[in-house]
């Protein structure tokens, strides 16, 4: 069979059902293919390539497989880059196939002929350029197999179109998918083992004895599918659960153990709990400036235990006294099973003071909280929400009640306005049983509407929350705050009519300026079907907390 069927073929062993593209010449082949197998595959064609691999992202985010799409040569794969950058920051398994010029015209600048291997270096977890067609099943597994193995991320593949069309035997049984080798452990997997096994008995040692614990959890706990093992442990140590905006989703927003959010916008509950705490139990999270503003300052008294998959993030902003590097699932589990029950009823009490009492929200006023309330309350616990990049972004992390599981889906590490999108149009395909809401901003929305397209085309089913407060909100508030109000470049003009250009799409469009509004709005919609809810706020609405860049936690501004 020509390359193209080869693979496709390998795609559906692989377990893939679902794929994000836009065709172009390199890969005319490959759809040529794909005409053949639309009972097997699905394929989504978005807007713009950025659309697609955000897609797959959220694909991947949101059930926990592994992302694929499509891309053309040249532009095509250079408007792909922020996706895959974005997967990259975020740990999210994908695996990316860009068409390429024929190998006779590799090297000599060819029409649509981009570098695209020596581009995405820094941006994947391997990347490959294949140069013959009987390469193509041992590295699309191979690819497979990095992309969802470790510390996950994207993987590209960059396949000249006459390996497309070049013929290879090709025997379907001879393909091992990717997840069911079993290959033998590495020499320093066996010596990580056995050292993890001294180390957890320190760490419960230290677990024993402290007294003012804190779970610090992030995204590596659901990446790791283990959010029901963290809340277990959790509760076996009656330890309350910090995290970060990756993490949001490890516990129950709900349960008497959960503070949310940590870090610049933590709420002044959490920051001063962690700051206080003698304690810290890292899981599946890295210690990023967003989260411990000045290092040197960061949770002064505290001693560290650190579980995580990859060791490079061991001791590299903070100093752990017991690092545990390896399998969350295995490593937290013998943890799990080795610590005694504790009581820390004292210190969750302590906590309990630590809370902002003083800047309350009246429940008529159109802000943010009430907005957010509101929604949360119209769709529900079977929600996965979906941000893009600014105040709704942390607006939305601070005021929603996700329940557990992979409840939340942001660009947190390169923080990619135009996000949003195309990551819900891949999560509601993801998992289709439950509701979508996009919270996304004015600023933001304008990055990717056009993928509105997608949405209307494919009839995907979601609620997209756009905040308007005709700005470009976070970066204005940090000129308000930080820059003498010298407000420049950041005014979004406001004679958009948003409710219009989601009519044009063929989608239900709503204008809320006040709550009586937006509760009759809510009480009228269809969420089986795409619709879309504006929201006009004050323009001098702030996040607070915020902790002022390379401050410490304790110097966080309230209002």
């Amino acid at each position: 069979m020509d390359g193209s069927r080869v693979i496709l073929e390998c795609l559906i062993k692989e377990g893939v059902d679902t794929i994000f593209g836009y065709p172009g010449g390199a890969v005319i082949p490959l759809y040529d293919a794909l005409y053949d197998y639309t009972d097997k595959l699905n394929h989504v064609r978005t807007s713009h390539e950025q659309g697609a691999v955000h897609a797959a992202d959220g694909y991947a985010r949101s059930c926990n497989k592994v992302g694929v799409c499509f891309l053309t040569s040249g532009p095509g794969a250079t408007n792909a880059i922020t996706g895959i950058a974005t997967a990259y920051m975020d740990s999210s398994p994908l695996v990316c196939f860009s068409g390429q010029v024929p190998t006779a015209l590799l090297g000599k600048d060819s029409f649509q002929e981009i570098d695209i291997t020596g581009v995405t270096l820094s941006v994947t977890k391997h990347n490959f350029l294949l140069r013959k067609v009987e390469d193509l099943p041992k590295t699309i597994r191979e690819a497979f197999k990095i992309a969802n193995s470790g510390r996950k991320g994207p993987v590209l593949i960059d396949i000249p179109k006459d390996l497309m069309l070049a013929e290879i035997d090709f025997n379907l049984d001879d393909y091992i998918p990717s997840n069911l080798e079993n290959p033998s452990k590495s020499e320093f997997e066996l010596k990580e083992e056995c050292e993890n096994k001294k180390k957890v008995d320190l760490a419960r040692e230290l677990i024993r004895d402290c007294k003012r614990p804190i779970i610090y959890a992030g995204g590596g706990v659901k990446s790791a599918n283990e959010e029901k093992l963290l809340v277990d442990f959790a509760k076996k140590i009656d330890t309350p659960v910090l995290n970060t905006i990756m993490g949001l989703g490890d516990i129950d927003r709900n349960d008497e153990l959960s503070l949310g959010l940590l870090g610049m916008h933590g709420s002044r509950e959490g920051n001063l709990a962690i700051s206080n705490s003698d304690l810290i139990i890292a899981i599946g999270a890295r210690f990023s400036d967003r989260v411990i503003g000045k290092s040197s300052e960061f949770a002064k008294n505290a001693k560290v235990i650190h579980i995580d998959i990859d060791p490079s993030e061991i001791n590299k902003n903070i100093k752990a006294e017991v690092d545990l590097v390896g399998d969350l699932s295995f490593l937290l589990k013998d943890l799990y099973n080795k610590v005694d029950k504790k009581d820390n009823s004292k210190w969750k009490d302590e906590i309990k003071t630590y809370e902002d009492k003083e800047h309350i929200i009246g429940e008529e006023e159109f802000h943010p909280q009430n907005i957010l309330s509101l929604v949360n309350k119209r769709i529900g616990d079977n929600t996965v929400t979906v941000t893009d990049v600014g105040q709704h972004q942390m607006w939305t992390a601070k005021y929603w009640n996700f329940p557990l599981g992979k409840s939340f889906i942001t660009s947190a590490g390169l923080g990619t306005m135009g996000f949003g999108l195309g990551a819900a149009i891949g999560a509601k395909l993801g998992v289709p049983n439950k509701n979508v809401v996009l919270v996304t901003g004015d600023g933001s929305f304008r990055m990717n509407c056009n993928e509105m397209a997608t949405v209307s085309t494919y009839k995907i089913p979601m609620l997209i929350l756009l905040f308007n407060n005709s700005t470009l909100g976070m970066v204005r508030q940090w000129q308000k705050l930080f820059s003498n109000k010298r407000y420049s470049e950041t005014n979004v003009d406001p004679s958009v009519d948003y409710v219009m250009l989601a009519k044009a799409y063929g989608i239900d469009g709503y204008k809320a300026t006040n709550i009586e509004e937006l509760k009759t709005i809510l009480s009228e919609i269809n969420i089986d079907r795409p619709v879309f809810l504006e929201c006009v706020i004050n323009t001098d609405y702030d996040v607070y907390p915020i902790v002022p860049p390379n401050e410490t936690l304790l110097n966080l501004i309230c209002n």
